[in-house]
């Protein structure tokens, strides 16, 4: 294919990269980290302090950040600046494969890593699926281009990376064993074959057998210093090799995500990319493109094991493809003639004007979408709920529209018009999305993107704490504390500062300044307490989710939830005014 450079193409590259990092960064640590972030960060901050404990099997995340937190500080922010600066490098991996897709398309695919609501939201997470990511499509691109040691380097890091990593190999696998069983069936003659060399997926191994061994010598050292953090944390190779068997327990796990769910996630996060890759299928189709085809038996293929594997961070492995195919599509939609560019700009106008029109009917629906206004329109009489008859009513003119077009105009003019009207639509919608999954719009929104709620008031939490420690010994970090009753790895992190103890029951005979209890009305200790509760995350209800609540989730984030409350208890003696009563 036609790799020629673009201008300021390496420029362009870099605008990506800032773009990327604008969303992942900014108030990167204002959140709290979630249950599952803060096992991770736990393990990499005792690792900083000299410790050794058992590590969970994502060594790459784990290692890397033990030496940001032994160098600077174990904040929130440190917590996830690994993944968020992984994630932004993902913007780069385009430009390895320009020989495949064409130079325009690859930069095009740069832009869509960049603000992709998925891929943002696996940034700011504190774990390793978007290093698993991020690694393996690094060590593709250097697969293909025939940079041996790199390749290696890249695929050690991929394989520290931890469970997720065997989903994108096995989609990558059954994607290559589906595409060998169907060209046995063809016979081909010698263009198809001169075809495939461009592929995606090569049969023939870019790495020569010569090259292979220094690759396969640096993937060993990656592994035995990156896996060992250079010999000072030997058990992250242990955590590596468990990586595989965890990732076979998710398929048997139970989860809340239910492939129903998994769909409505994937498409209410990906609009941009599925419309536009659609047009893209949908003419590999019709032109036999193999290019296209393949592209989208991955697609396929990863989004079938997403979906059945329930867990939305399985997802991430479709993003690749499926944006891949619409930065294809919107580099075609880019050759607009000079003598149609008029009347393909009314066409987006006016598409546009309609679908701002629809938006706002879904947004009046998702206000309160159980109230029911019976009102009595022309042709229908009365109807009981007349919002869903004008965004139906609006849906049905759009099409109309669409139609006409094609058959007064042009087909063409009517493709590229929707097209770019539905791109510019769904590119604001995703921005809003990525920005929404950052937890930036809503701290309390629900984004399935998060395995866990996040604790809603851990920093009032934390406040109370370290207040109550200065006023009674002088320093905020001075008063241990005590927790019962609460598996909660959030907790934990929240007062990593303080020392902590976590037992199942309290001993009836020992009085602790500071003790964090499920809600209970007494702690039957030997000293007097005061207590303050405080509302600590918000658990879904699934079973009383209905279909209506689905529109309030599109447009607010706000599902039914319950909350989870737990109590601060601070010994009496710790306060001033007791101190004083007490005072001879």
């Amino acid at each position: 294919m036609n790799s020629s450079r673009l201008k300021n193409e390496g420029w362009l590259y870099w605008l990506a990269f800032l773009l990327a990092l604008g969303f992942r960064f900014i108030q990167l640590g204002a959140s709290p980290l979630t249950d599952s972030e803060a096992n991770l960060a736990l393990q990499a901050l005792h690792i900083a302090q000299g410790k050794s404990p058992l590590l969970d099997p994502q060594p790459a995340y784990i290692l890397f950040t033990s030496i940001l937190f032994a160098i600077i500080e174990s904040t929130n922010f440190m917590a996830r600046f690994v993944p968020a600066l992984i994630g932004s490098t993902l913007v780069f991996v385009p430009y390895f494969f320009r020989e495949k897709i064409n130079a325009r398309p690859a930069l095009i695919l740069a832009f869509l890593f960049a603000f992709d609501p998925g891929l943002v939201a696996l940034s700011r997470q504190a774990g390793g699926t978007i290093l698993a990511v991020t690694f393996l499509l690094f060590a593709w691109g250097m697969w293909i281009n025939r940079r041996a040691i790199p390749t290696g380097i890249f695929a050690g890091l991929a394989l520290l990376s931890g469970p997720s990593l065997w989903a994108g190999i096995l989609a990558l696998a059954l994607t290559r064993f589906f595409l060998q069983g169907m060209q046995s069936r063809i016979n081909t003659d010698q263009s198809s074959i001169e075809n495939r060399k461009s592929e995606l997926v090569n049969q023939e191994s870019p790495i020569t057998n010569y090259q292979l061994q220094p690759a396969l010598l640096s993937l060993i050292l990656t592994l035995l210093l990156g896996g060992t953090l250079f010999f000072l944390s030997p058990n992250g190779l242990s955590a590596w090799l468990s990586s595989l068997p965890e990732y076979l327990a998710g398929w048997v796990s139970p989860s809340a995500m239910t492939p129903g769910r998994m769909l409505l996630a994937f498409f209410v996060y990906e609009p941009l990319g599925l419309f536009i890759a659609a047009l893209s299928i949908i003419r590999g189709f019709r032109t036999k493109s193999e290019h296209i085809n393949r592209l989208s038996l991955w697609l396929g293929v990863s989004l079938l094991l997403g979906i059945f594997y329930r867990q939305a961070t399985g997802l991430v492995w479709v993003i690749v493809p499926l944006l891949t195919l619409a930065a294809m599509e919107l580099s075609r939609s880019m050759n607009i003639r000079s003598e149609e560019r008029v009347e393909v700009g009314v066409v987006v106008m006016a598409v546009l004007i309609l679908l701002i029109y629809i938006w706002f009917n879904i947004s009046n629906i998702a206000v309160n979408p159980y109230t029911q206004i019976p009102a009595v329109m022309p042709f229908f009489g009365e109807v009981q709920n007349p919002r869903y008859m004008i965004l139906y009513g609006a849906s049905a003119i759009l099409i109309v529209c669409i139609m006409m077009v094609g058959f007064g105009w042009s087909p063409r003019t009517a493709r590229l018009g929707t097209a770019w009207s539905f791109t510019i639509f769904f590119s604001v919608y995703s921005l809003a999305a990525a920005w929404g999954a950052s937890g930036l719009r809503n701290p309390t929104g629900v984004e399935l993107w998060t395995p866990d709620p996040k604790p809603l008031q851990a920093d009032l939490l934390l406040a109370s704490v370290n207040d109550i420690s200065e006023f009674s010994l002088g320093h905020v970090n001075s008063q241990p504390v005590t927790i019962m009753g609460i598996d909660s790895p959030a907790l934990e992190w929240v007062l990593r500062n303080h020392a902590v103890e976590v037992v199942s029951a309290l001993d009836p005979q020992v009085a602790p300044p500071l003790v964090i209890t499920p809600p209970m009305d007494d702690l039957s200790l030997p000293s007097a307490y005061r207590g303050q509760d405080f509302t600590w995350r918000q658990t879904l209800l699934w079973d009383q989710i209905r279909n209506p609540d689905w529109w309030s989730w599109l447009v607010y984030r706000q599902l039914p939830r319950e909350n989870e409350m737990i109590v601060l208890w601070a010994r009496d003696d710790l306060f001033p005014d007791a101190r004083e009563n007490t005072a001879p």
